[in-house]
């Protein structure tokens, strides 16, 4: 999508400037992949013969995302605006997607044995099937092809209230794309609202409760035979710029809880839910146990905060720096 933005701290047009970057879901996560050396592509509808969907495909290969995949079609590109938040005012994000290329499109516009031939991975979110009905239509058509090919999908459900606008539920749909995966993403309003699973805990209420949050990852595992495992993020809101970060995993075998950050003067957490998915997809694939796959997705997306637009920026070694303790931020020379 296109990503317009106010500058600074600015509400949405405080003054007449927008500043126009890129960012959404799946590609926040090809982006973040692609960084840590990791081979991405990113599916999607863009419109054809469109400058703004162009430099939209340009950016990501730019970061080294392969788009070949990307259909051009009827449509438009889907814009999203993001008013950045401060100390007690909250971040609001407006969405314009309607009748957007991704919007349009239907099963059997892709072909996905040819997309998905060669992939180890497939990564979708709840973004996508939350757009129109058909995108519903497609989430399902893609999840079930990466199942019958033995592919790995994870799916981070990312509920959008502003999205599910065309008559069916998140549930309705959710509930039927959970059993197709592999590894689910969440946090405790996705899985109330996606799921119907509640945690017993109050995240404006202090430390939150670790036994509660696995008592939900249990309830989902049980709920979802297929699954092999759920990270869920553990966000601490005390204000639009200080957050407690950290999140746990449930692998069916063991609870992991990783390391807490306290995250002050936060410059943009739009973004930090898809750098932390890239970061456990990454680590799943690379480093040695879950535990540590845990530790760097949530290392990532605290440095994640840190840097304004939708892309994580940062290298494998930087991710790791952090994990390793350097949090003093000092100058490095």
């Amino acid at each position: 999508m296109l990503r317009l933005a106010p500058p600074d701290l600015e509400r949405l047009l405080q003054s007449p400037r927008l500043v126009a970057t890129f960012g959404g879901g799946e590609a926040n996560v090809a982006v973040s992949l692609a960084g840590y050396g990791w081979p991405a592509s990113f599916v999607t509808a863009v419109p054809k013969d469109n400058a703004i969907a162009d430099a939209m495909l340009g950016e990501l290969r730019r970061f080294g995302v392969d788009t070949s995949s990307v259909r051009r079609g009827a449509g438009r590109l889907g814009v999203y605006y993001v008013e950045a938040g401060a100390n007690q005012r909250p971040s609001k994000v407006l969405y314009d997607r309607e009748n957007s290329a991704i919007a349009l499109a239907r099963p059997g516009d892709f072909d996905w044995s040819a997309i998905l031939a060669g992939a180890g991975w497939f990564h979708i979110t709840g973004i996508t099937p939350a757009i129109s009905a058909s995108c519903a239509e497609l989430a399902l058509e893609s999840t079930a092809k990466a199942r019958e090919l033995g592919i790995t999908v994870s799916c981070d459900l990312n509920y959008r209230k502003n999205l599910w606008k065309y008559g069916k539920s998140a549930p309705e749909v959710m509930q039927q794309l959970a059993p197709q995966c592999d590894v689910l993403i969440a946090n405790e309003e996705d899985c109330q609202k996606a799921l119907g699973l509640a945690a017993d805990s109050n995240v404006h209420a202090g430390e939150l409760s670790h036994a509660a949050y696995r008592d939900l990852a249990e309830r989902v595992l049980a709920q979802y035979p297929h699954v092999k495992m759920i990270a869920i993020t553990l966000r601490e809101s005390r204000s639009a710029s200080h957050n407690g970060w950290s999140a746990c995993l449930h692998d069916r075998r063991d609870f992991l809880v990783s390391r807490h950050y306290e995250i002050t003067h936060i410059v943009d957490r739009v973004g930090g839910g898809d750098a932390f998915a890239g970061g456990l997809i990454y680590g799943l694939l690379a480093l040695g146990s879950h535990a540590e796959a845990l530790e760097f997705a949530v290392a990532a997306s605290c440095l994640k905060h840190s840097l304004p637009g939708d892309f994580n920026r940062f290298s494998v070694a930087e991710v790791k720096s952090l994990m390793q303790g350097d949090a003093s931020g000092r100058v490095q020379r």
